[in-house]
């Protein structure tokens, strides 16, 4: 069975036991979270479509707070003498998908 699921302004096609990064959420490793923006599940060929959502709900507990990699961001004007140089690296959540109901 699996879900598409709105998590942190995004939408993420989850099953039971997946481990996702998603954008940093509120909480310490190991709190449980439910999630109720459940927008289609799906099970062999049936298939419900939410209008915009389903009363089904995900849980998951967080696992880890991670960092992503870095990312540079280089300006330069030519002929100018202009150059600028940040890094910026983006903060997950690592979170284990634990049932879909």
């Amino acid at each position: 069975m699996f879900a598409i699921v709105e998590i942190a302004g995004q939408q993420f096609k989850v099953e039971k036991g997946q481990e996702i990064f998603v954008h940093r959420l509120e909480g310490e490793d190991g709190d449980k979270l439910k999630f109720d923006q459940v927008l289609l599940t799906g099970d062999g060929d049936k298939v419900a479509i939410g209008a915009p959502t389903l009363k089904n709900t995900v849980s998951a507990s967080i696992i880890e707070h991670v960092r992503g990699d870095k990312v540079v961001v280089f300006k330069k004007k030519r002929r100018k003498g202009y150059r600028v140089r940040n890094g910026h690296r983006q903060h997950f959540t690592k979170i284990k998908i634990d049932a879909i109901s």
